[in-house]
This record gives structure tokens, C-alpha cells and sequence, in this order.
């Protein structure tokens, strides 16, 4: 599966019909409560982020998202990536004709990062959504090229929710 470049998103922006139907079609389990606690209206911003990144999906797709902890993260990520540890965040394709893939989370992976990085924790969080589907799109990270191109395209993405570019040096606590 080809990515659409992060400068050629689609024309086809979603219309209000459409933002209604993605909306209705979202799956969110929120596992872990933290997160209901840590992120104000969860269940928009996910919305939001996925109507955002829109015109670079590779077509019609509504993922299920799974906000947990790391405990549940780790035991996925070593059941289907052999890696016994907690990530931020796993994607997982569409099985066959069913569903439009996944997305799972880690709270405490993903609040460590913000800190860390002194970012506010919804806006890391944004920013972790908008990369899973864009993984779910087909882009990667694995050569400088392709995460240049993921990065700018989460930029971009980023930019029309309001999320400072978490890619900038020196973003602090504003990013």
C-alpha cells in the first residue's frame, strides 16, 4: 500500500455528513480510566484527530482504538511483535474484509513521554493518534526518507487541530 504524500493530501475533505458517519462509527475502549481523567473530551479529540487526517488516509477508514494501560499494551506487543515491552502505540492492519484496523495505546508509556519531553499530555497524545493512522495508511518510519515524510505529514495534520509541531526543538510545555 502506497502513502499519499504529506503534499498531496486528497482533495476530499470530509463533509458534514461525513464527519457525522465517522463520528457514529467511532470504537473507542477506554480500558485504562487515567486516560478519561488525563485527556478533556476524549472521545472529540480522537474525532477530531481522525477528520484532521483525513485527506492523507488511503481510504474510507474508521480504526477501533484501544486506550490502555501498559500492562495490556506490553502483553499485545509481545503476543503480535515478539517484543516483550510496552510501546506508545501499536497499529494493526484490517484482518481481511473486516474492520478498518486498530489502534492500542499505552497510558503510562505515553504520559513518560510528555513529560519527559515537556509536552501537554492531550497534545502527545493527538499526535499518537494522528501516527497510527497514518500507519494504518501505509507510511513508515523505518528510512530517513519515509520519516521525514511522516513527520511533516503529522506536522501538517497536527496544525489544523491546534497542536504545536511536536518535531520542533524547544517546544516545551507548549507542544
Amino acid at each position: 500500500m502506497e502513502p499519499r504524500s504529506s503534499l498531496t493530501p486528497s482533495a476530499e475533505e470530509p463533509s458534514s455528513i461525513t464527519r457525522a458517519a465517522l463520528r457514529s462509527r467511532l470504537d473507542l475502549i477506554v480500558a485504562d480510566r487515567r486516560w478519561r481523567a488525563s485527556v478533556p473530551n476524549l472521545e472529540a479529540l480522537v474525532a477530531r484527530c481522525l477528520e484532521a487526517s483525513w485527506p492523507w488516509l488511503d481510504r474510507d477508514r474508521v480504526p477501533a482504538f484501544l486506550l490502555a494501560g501498559d500492562h495490556a499494551i506490553k502483553a499485545l506487543n509481545a503476543t503480535f511483535r515478539d517484543k516483550n515491552k510496552p510501546t506508545n502505540v501499536l497499529t494493526f492492519e484490517e484482518n481481511g474484509a473486516f474492520g478498518d484496523g486498530d489502534i492500542a495505546l499505552a497510558y503510562e508509556t505515553v504520559r513518560r513521554e510528555a513529560n519527559a519531553s515537556g509536552k501537554k499530555f492531550p497534545h502527545h497524545f493527538a499526535h499518537l493518534v494522528v501516527h497510527g493512522l497514518l500507519h494504518l495508511a501505509g507510511h513508515d518510519h523505518h528510512r530517513p526518507d519515509e520519516a521525514r515524510l511522516m513527520e511533516m505529514t503529522e506536522s501538517r495534520i497536527l496544525a489544523r487541530l491546534g497542536v504545536p509541531n511536536p518535531w520542533r526543538m524547544g517546544g516545551g510545555r507548549g507542544a
